[in-house]
Order: structure tokens, then C-alpha cells, then sequence
């Protein structure tokens, strides 16, 4: 259950009451958070003021175990102290470069990071291009822009639409959200950007082969999407199309999607057939997530543009990347006068403070070995949740995931998913005191990666706890 301190002065916080004194109601409606409505956030506020190790702290005093990481990004847990000081130094020592001039040591230095850990495929005659962003989105909208400039600079200009999956989510910004597949967030935006084709998730066709056994209908399901895929390319012209993106995990409100390994190396052949870049948006799966640097390499299958950010800071900057294959990267060299360098910038992109902080974060990743620690944990987390599936057999349908992104699916017979039994959970979480990611059919966890085996023998405990008080 969640601990309660009596106060905390040192933040002007009266946990008795459980707000700050300055804030009121007409504040917190005023206070724009996202997807979500602010009158009734503000009827009952959910406000943090302290976190250390995988816990968080809100102004009610009440400590939560952190079973998403913030939202996938902190996944050196909170407090880093390693961390915190590269930050520190940094900002005494140069907190802006001119974008527009030059770059700075730190943007070096996590470049090198970066070029270093691509998957090999990626490497090329001249290495892997980094690009150093400030956040998934700004990302994910690099390498649209990438790919499209890309094909006009070796010959194929008519090269533009980009292939995407419904229910995979890619950002906020109108390139990135036009490439979303959920209509959830983007249709109130509509029209978006041209040149954007949809296709389904292989979750999509598990019932096609519900007479398999679990494993061979995920691999047929996923095979069967990829192959859909290959003959959408082949009717829109392969001329045209310029990229396909995908997550190697997605989770978002359309749902959690484990695809089988065969549907990645399938999209790597259609790819290399046609002349289409490959995308992996791994702004929650790389670094480490997966027990495994990238998705890339748990799948065993290189992008063209891979795109990271969320944990490979983390959380504590603004921070992301686009690695670019060096094979592509080559048609962005040239002479000046030729104009072919990469026509797109952002003020904070690169900034020396959030990369010293992305140095430093790698580095505790690779001298912890968390990506090791990410597969050992996740796979006694996905031994806990599949003993709770035998324990629950009628209440849980799937137990599915990779590293420390673990969850579980509600059983659609008991649970349709219009009752939205994930979002009961979500609620009962928070007053069993953790924090897990719950569309409206699925839960799962993803703490940060130095979580130990105690604080996740206690999250999944008070997770059963949960679960016997949905069962009644």
C-alpha cells in the first residue's frame, strides 16, 4: 500500500491537505496537461513532488513503485548521481552552442556513443550520420524528412509516401502524427501531411489463427501482415514510396503488439526489393529496453533510419537521435554548392548540457550492464506474470513482451474491451501504490532498468493484489 509522510517544508508542501498552498482549482484547470480534461484533473489532482531509486512521491506524501519508468524514459531510475553531475558540470562549463556555427565536445561525444553502438549493419564505408534531437517526435519527424530528401537525391524524386501501422503512435508534431495509426489522437487534426498509407498490426490477425497453438499463430499472423505490406507497396507503385515505419514493440491505446521476429525479416526483404528505407521508431524499445541496445538487435534485423530517444537520457533531458545508415548517409555529403547536407535544424538539437547528460547515461548503462540486467529481470517478470495467468486463467488471455517491457492481455470473453478493464486496473494501481502502463485491454510494465528484485517482487505482488480485487 502507499506510505504517507506527515510534511515537507523544505517544498512549501502541507501533504496533510495534499496540495501545495499556491495552487487552487481554477490554476490546475488552467494548467494544460496532455490528453487529458483539465476539470476533471482538476477535481482530483494528481501532483508529484519527490522521486528516489524506482519510487515516486506525491503531495499527498504517498510513494509509488514506478512500473513504467515515467513514461519509458527513466530508466536510470531517479537520483542518478552520475548524472546529475555531468549536468551540473556541464552548465558551468558551456550551456549553449550556436547550432548555426559549430557543435560542441559533448555533442561529439555522444555522437561517437551512438556511432559505436548502431547495429553493425547500420556502420557502412563512412559510419552511421547522427543527428541529436530533443524528443521522440522531433525524431521520428527527422527521418521522414530524411527519407523523402534521400530518394531525391539519388535519382528517384518520385519516391514520398510513407508506409505506417494503424495503432502505432510516432509523435505529436503533423509528419510524426500523420504517420501515427490511431485515430484517437490525430483525427482532430485532420487533413495531415499527404503521402501517408496505413496497414494493420499483425495483432490484428490472431484470430485468423486461433486454432494454432499461441507461438505458431503469432509467427503466422505476423507473417500474413508483412506479407499485406509487401503487396500494398507492389499496388501504390514501389516508385513512390519512399520508407515504411514501424516500432519493433508498439503499445499504445490501440494496444500492446509483440510481432514475431519472421515479420521483421520479412519488411527487411520487401525493403531491399523495392527500394524502400527501412524506420524503426524506437524512442521507447532502444537502450537497453528490450535486454538488448535496440529492437534492432533483439530482432536480429537492421533499420535504414533508426530513431531513439526517451531512456537514452534518462528522463533527466530533453533528448533524442536518428542514426542513420552509413550507406544512406553517403548521399548527404557533397560539395556546398551541391546542397545536399540535411535541410532541417531545431535550437536545442544537440545542446551540450542535454548530451553530457546522454554520455553519462550511456555510460551507466554500459558499465551496470543494464541492458544484461533488463533480459535477467525481464525474464523473472515474465515468469511472475505467466504464473499469474495459470492462477488467473479466465481473467488473463496472453502474457507477451520483451526485456523489461513485460505485460499481460485481459481475457476478451470476460472482459470485452469496450468495459475497459485495463483502465479498473490502472485506477486500483494507484491505490496499491504503483504506477503500470493500461490501455484499455492490457497492462503492462516497463520500471526502470535498475530495478532490483526486490522492488519487482513488490510491484507484482501488489499487482495480484489488484487483480483479486477486480476477481472480487
Amino acid at each position: 500500500m502507499t506510505t504517507t509522510d506527515a510534511r515537507d517544508t523544505a517544498h512549501g508542501i502541507d501533504t496533510a491537505h495534499g496540495l501545495a498552498t499556491e495552487l487552487d482549482g481554477d490554476l490546475l484547470r488552467h494548467h494544460i496537461l496532455d490528453f487529458r480534461q483539465m476539470t476533471q484533473f482538476a477535481e482530483a489532482p494528481w501532483i508529484f513532488d519527490r522521486a528516489d531509486g524506482v519510487r515516486l512521491r506525491d503531495t499527498d506524501g504517498n510513494w509509488y513503485i514506478d512500473g513504467l519508468s515515467g513514461v519509458f524514459v527513466a530508466s536510470l531510475g531517479y537520483g542518478n548521481t552520475k548524472v546529475i553531475e555531468a549536468i551540473e558540470h556541464q552548465l558551468r562549463t558551456l550551456h549553449f552552442a550556436p547550432p548555426l556555427h559549430g557543435t560542441s565536445v559533448p555533442a561529439l561525444d555522444l555522437a561517437a556513443r551512438l556511432r559505436r553502438l548502431a547495429p553493425a549493419a547500420m556502420q557502412g564505408a563512412h559510419g552511421p550520420g547522427i543527428k541529436i534531437l530533443s524528443g521522440g517526435s522531433e525524431a521520428t519527424e527527422a527521418a521522414l524528412k530524411l527519407a523523402r530528401q534521400y530518394w531525391k537525391q539519388v535519382g528517384h524524386p518520385r519516391k514520398y509516401k510513407v508506409v505506417a501501422r494503424y495503432g502505432g503512435y510516432h509523435g505529436a508534431t503533423m509528419g510524426s502524427l500523420s504517420a501515427t495509426g490511431g485515430w484517437e489522437r490525430k483525427s482532430v487534426f485532420e487533413p495531415l501531411v499527404p503521402g501517408f498509407i496505413h496497414h494493420h498490426q499483425p495483432h490484428a490477425f490472431k484470430d485468423v489463427f486461433a486454432h494454432l497453438p499461441v507461438a505458431e499463430a503469432s509467427e503466422a499472423a505476423s507473417r500474413l501482415a508483412a506479407d499485406l505490406v509487401g503487396r500494398m507497396v507492389e499496388n501504390e507503385d514501389p516508385e513512390t514510396v519512399a520508407a515504411i515505419i514501424v516500432e519493433p514493440m508498439s503499445i499504445s491505446a490501440a494496444g500492446f503488439v509483440v510481432p514475431h521476429d519472421a515479420y521483421y525479416r520479412r519488411l527487411r526483404e520487401i525493403c531491399d526489393k523495392h527500394h524502400v528505407l527501412l524506420i524503426y521508431d524506437e524512442i521507447i524499445t532502444g537502450f537497453g529496453r528490450l535486454g538488448e541496445w535496440f529492437g534492432a538487435n533483439f530482432y536480429g534485423v537492421a533499420p535504414d533510419l533508426l530513431c531513439v530517444g526517451k531512456g537514452m537520457g534518462g528522463g533527466y533531458v530533453p533528448i533524442s537521435a536518428v542514426i542513420v545508415a552509413g550507406q544512406v548517409w553517403e548521399a548527404f555529403l557533397g560539395d556546398p554548392a551541391e546542397r545536399r547536407e540535411f535541410h532541417h535544424g531545431h535550437t536545442f538539437a544537440g545542446n551540450p548540457v542535454a548530451s553530457a547528460a546522454g554520455c553519462a547515461a550511456i555510460d551507466e548503462m554500459e558499465s551496470r550492464d543494464l541492458p544484461g540486467n533488463a533480459k535477467a529481470q525481464g525474464a523473472y517478470v515474465r515468469s511472475r506474470l505467466q504464473a499469474l495467468q495459470r492462477e488467473f486463467p479466465d481473467v488473463i488471455a496472453d502474457v507477451r513482451g520483451g526485456g523489461l517491457l513485460q505485460g499481460f492481455e485481459f481475457d476478451p470473453v470476460r472482459y470485452p474491451k469496450v468495459t475497459k478493464p485495463a483502465k479498473k486496473f490502472e485506477a486500483l494501481a494507484r491505490k496499491h501504490g504503483f504506477i503500470a502502463r493500461c490501455g484499455d485491454e492490457y497492462v503492462a510494465f516497463a520500471p526502470p532498468l535498475v530495478i532490483e528484485r526486490a522492488d519487482l517482487d513488490e510491484l507484482l505482488v501488489r499487482a495480484t493484489d489488484v487483480l483479486h480485487e477486480m476477481v472480487g
